[in-house]
């Protein structure tokens, strides 16, 4: 006689949770879409979930504003967090947050974006390296980097990005 646990998907999910009754508990990445219609729950965004692109702006002493975008058929949210980028292989190249919290998730999906500003410079001097590439990636996701264009040369020396936002507004990175 075969238990009703016999078929391999139930074999499946008794393994799952057995595991988790052993490895302690598990930390649930989803988080409730409560701006875009109530009920819906959401995945967290992954590098390869999302088109990026790179336009210059003047204000704040320049930088580069990084607008995220689901593919098709995607609803993702990006934690308001910034982004993990770099202009080099160098620790130094690297970006370091320019606020000081986390903010709102922004979700994804549809016509909805998200932006984040980096500026290649924090420094008040002549000093830096120039670079016309931006390797991008989702927080946590650094393994799935995508490597950008930028759409002019980049003097580097500290920069800084800010967390995603829902308002490009809010995406300037302020220098001090």
């Amino acid at each position: 006689m075969r238990s009703r646990f016999a078929t391999r998907s139930a074999r499946l999910a008794l393994a799952a949770v057995a595991a988790l009754a052993l490895g302690g508990a598990a930390t649930a990445t989803a988080t409730a879409d409560t701006a875009a219609g109530g009920d819906r729950t959401t995945q967290s965004c992954a590098t390869g979930d999302l088109t990026f692109r790179v336009t210059v702006k003047t204000q704040a002493a320049g930088y580069y504003l990084i607008t995220a975008k689901a593919k098709p058929g995607i609803v993702c949210h990006l934690e308001g967090v910034f982004p993990s980028a770099s202009f080099g292989s160098a620790p130094h190249t690297a970006v370091s947050p320019a606020e000081h919290s986390v903010t709102d998730d922004v979700v994804l999906g549809g016509s909805a974006v998200a932006y984040a500003g980096i500026s290649p410079k924090s420094t008040n001097n002549d000093n830096g390296i120039l670079f016309d590439r931006l390797h991008l990636s989702v927080a946590g996701d650094e393994t799935n980097a995508v490597t950008l264009r930028l759409p002019d040369t980049a003097k580097v020396d500290r920069p800084i990005a800010t967390n995603w936002h829902a308002d490009a507004a809010d995406a300037v990175p302020f220098v001090n």
